[in-house]
């Protein structure tokens, strides 16, 4: 079993870093994958869901269910496939999913149901009754603690407030301990003070997990509804763009740059690209000294995964994510989010 999941890697990336060539490397592929309104077609007592019923306002019956599945299960098989390509991702961060019911549908979906996916699900507290998800392939990472930390109103806030909380996992990978803090903050329409809060609470979750293990990895994942640049995960996270100058304390964004050299993004509004869609780690995941140390588990790159199937090939919205509704019309596509990958490298013993 072993052999069939860790990737040796050699000369490919021997080019990254300078090592003896007769060292072999283990590759591990994080993703996060907002799946844009991930509903079964029944109404779940507590929750707003009536627009995703047979009679709501999406029409969402039965063949437009089948085809959701079908659709974000090939994307999700999909996703880490650049650089492992039998094996894909070990682990993925899912939003916008309605319940159990729709995750077991979905990971019995074909070519999921091959690769043996489970997943964590903690029902929250949401109006839509959307929530947070974590797969992960059992064979790579090992679960041993889940919860599902709530969303806490500030006091100048709405205090009936209620939005998905933070997922929290936490387990083995290559023999490390890492933690996923699985997240999607506040809306736009909320104002940024809401997604600032939420930056502060996930900042708390983080800093009293490395208090009570600091050798734990962390990687705090979700649909932030904020560019890498605005004030919650630059400031109030702490999600740095240069690896040279994450401190303690501090996290680093691969994603920054990303988004402000390349101009790209994950998801479009009115014609321009943000990126909203991040993966960010704790300091003992990324090598800021300028070693070569892979002992641990470090970052190596990421990618925000595309395929031209994700994108919309024509009219008013060419180029941009092709999505399972616009214009109120049913386009049986994916999401309105492309999704993000990190690989992970450790040497192998």
């Amino acid at each position: 079993m072993k052999k069939s999941f860790l990737f040796p890697i050699l000369l490919f990336l021997l080019a990254a870093v300078s090592v003896n060539a007769q060292k072999k490397y283990s590759v591990y592929a994080v993703g996060f994958y907002n799946q844009e309104n991930l509903f079964d077609t029944c109404h779940d007592a507590g929750k707003n869901d009536r627009d995703f019923l047979p009679n709501g306002s999406y029409r969402w019956n039965g063949l437009k269910y089948t085809h959701k599945l079908r659709n974000m299960a090939k994307v999700l098989a999909d996703m880490g496939t650049d650089v492992l390509k039998e094996v894909g991702c070990a682990v993925i961060g899912l939003s916008e999913v309605e319940n159990s019911k729709v995750l077991d549908a979905l990971i019995a979906q074909e070519p999921l149901r091959a690769r043996g996916y489970k997943y964590v699900h903690i029902e929250g507290p949401d109006v839509r009754g959307i929530d947070c998800a974590l797969l992960y392939n059992p064979a790579l990472f090992k679960v041993e603690e889940a919860k599902l930390l709530p969303y806490v109103p500030g006091e100048s806030m709405d205090a009936g407030f209620k939005t998905r909380g933070f997922l929290t996992v936490s387990g083995e990978m290559a023999a490390d301990p890492v933690t996923f803090i699985v997240c999607h903050w506040p809306s736009r329409a909320s104002g940024p003070a809401y997604r600032e809060h939420a930056a502060l609470q996930v900042k708390s979750i983080k800093d009293s997990i490395l208090k009570v293990n600091p050798d734990m990895k962390v990687l705090v994942m979700g649909d932030m509804n904020d560019d890498p640049t605005n004030k919650s995960m630059k400031d109030v996270l702490g999600a740095k763009p240069d690896v040279k100058k994450v401190k303690d304390g501090d996290m680093y964004n691969p994603w920054y740059n990303v988004f402000v050299k390349n101009g790209t993004g994950t998801l479009t509004y009115q014609g321009s690209w943000n990126l909203f869609d991040q993966i960010v780690m704790t300091p003992n995941l990324v090598n800021a000294d300028g070693k070569k140390d892979f002992t641990t588990l470090k970052y190596w790159k990421n990618q925000i995964f595309r395929r031209d199937y994700l994108m919309n090939t024509e009219g008013r919205y060419k180029g941009t994510p092709k999505r399972t509704h616009a214009g109120g019309i049913w386009l049986d596509g994916y999401s309105d989010h492309l999704p993000v990958v990190v690989y992970l490298v450790k040497e192998q013993q």
